[in-house]
């Protein structure tokens, strides 16, 4: 029998824990546990040896880790993590999926601060009058898992951080709008534990921005994707919803189920709360694809439904963003300039104010004193559907732009009346 061969280490730092990554030749046998004073832990794996030129060497700057060491033992390889805390590990083997092969991962959890016992579940406080309408964006991927990969090594999972950066300050320069990145550094996050932070937060809208790949290298164009229990509105959205789906296999992140509630109950009761927000997602995300097609290419030109995970929220409309095929060489490039993601993110943050302004959530100061908005004429509109979409009347439409009858044409700008 041929030892397991430990090929490399890498680490990655979320807010809650650090993670290290061991890619091994076979699934591993093995032992983790903590020692005191000093903090370590020490991860033996059995019937083990390091490959020729194997270096062990931290990511530099980890939060309360002092370096990683190692060496052979006769029953295998030891690996001690020096600390400066004492973490609590938790382990577990991953099975290969590409680019990975065998993983043996120890996630190192920050202490927790000791909370005082309450009997009561505090109630949430009541969001004040005039509030900031809440976006949360969200890069896709991110530490384990580095989503699509393009041309020159370019990575999904940096390319669509900056964008959702770039989209965050731009959000944040609009009168009554306030925004936060649900990853804000190159770790990985599960997908229910992305909807939760949303929640935690209070969001009234929830954006994944991705740029992902495709079997045909030829496929291009932006795209908004919105939530569908019930099939996939194209091939594309059935691949890429799978594609994103296994994320969490990739990331290394185990199921999670709504354990407090019977299982049959909770899914009543997910699938309820989700169908209220699903026709305001497809109208929030028709208004994101109409302004993104204004400063590139669109793969569809309407929004497409696939069974996405990360979407999955039943407090808050969601939807998924595609800024691009990164599998496109002409595309990969212009996402990685500077230039194109910043007009992508002024065109996504157009469309959520757009639709924003004229649903705007209660208590918010967009809903205080709705002010005017001016929209574009698109293919296919008339004035009774955007007088709907709006919420005004297709008389007060009229009147405002002083209009004699129902003709509009494509590019025309209109002004939609405050309130």
């Amino acid at each position: 029998m041929h030892a397991n061969v430990i090929q490399s280490v890498r680490t990655h730092e979320a807010p809650d824990y650090i993670r290290v990554v061991l890619d091994t030749s076979k699934p591993s046998k093995f032992s983790v546990f903590a020692l005191e004073n000093p903090n370590r832990i020490v991860i033996d794996v059995k019937d083990a040896k390091a490959a020729r030129g194997f270096a062990l060497q931290a990511t530099k700057d980890l939060t309360h880790i002092k370096g990683l060491r190692g060496g052979k033992r006769k029953d295998g390889y030891r690996i001690v993590v020096d600390a400066e805390v004492a973490f609590s590990p938790k382990s577990f083997t991953l099975n290969p999926i590409p680019p990975y092969g065998h993983r043996l991962v120890t996630d190192l959890y920050f202490p927790k601060a000791k909370k005082p016992v309450s009997q009561a579940r505090p109630k949430p406080k009541p969001r004040p009058k005039g509030r900031d309408v809440m976006i949360a964006v969200d890069a896709g991927h991110g530490g384990e898992d580095p989503g699509a990969l393009g041309p020159r090594k370019a990575l999904e999972k940096n390319v669509v951080l900056q964008i959702a950066r770039r989209t965050v300050d731009q959000i944040k320069r609009q009168k009554g709008f306030d925004a936060f990145l649900v990853r804000d550094g190159d770790y990985y996050l599960g997908h229910r534990k992305r909807t939760a932070i949303a929640r935690e937060k209070r969001a009234d809208l929830f954006v994944s921005i991705h740029a992902d790949a495709f079997k045909q290298s030829s496929v291009s164009g932006a795209s908004v994707y919105t939530l569908s229990d019930r099939g996939a509105t194209s091939e594309t959205a059935k691949w890429l919803a799978e594609r994103e789906n296994q994320s969490d296999m990739l990331g290394g992140v185990g199921n999670v189920s709504l354990d407090d509630k019977d299982p049959m109950l909770a899914q009543v009761l997910l699938d309820l709360s989700m169908d209220g927000n699903r026709s305001q997602s497809i109208r929030v995300g028709e208004a994101v694809l109409r302004n993104m097609g204004e400063v590139t290419k669109l793969h569809k030109k309407q929004v497409e439904q696939a069974a996405f995970l990360v979407l999955k929220s039943p407090d808050m409309p969601s939807i998924l963003v595609e800024t691009g095929f990164i599998s496109n060489p002409g595309e990969a490039r212009k996402l990685s300039q500077a230039s194109h993601q910043q007009k992508l993110a002024k065109a996504i943050t157009a469309g959520i104010a757009e639709f924003m302004r004229a649903n705007p959530p209660p208590a918010t100061l967009l809903a205080e004193r709705r002010e005017e908005i001016r929209y574009t004429v698109s293919r296919g509109d008339t004035i009774s559907e955007i007088a709907a979409r709006y919420g005004v009347s297709t008389t007060q439409l009229k009147r405002r732009n002083r209009l004699t009858g129902d003709t509009i044409r494509v590019g025309q700008k209109i002004t939609i009346p405050g309130g």
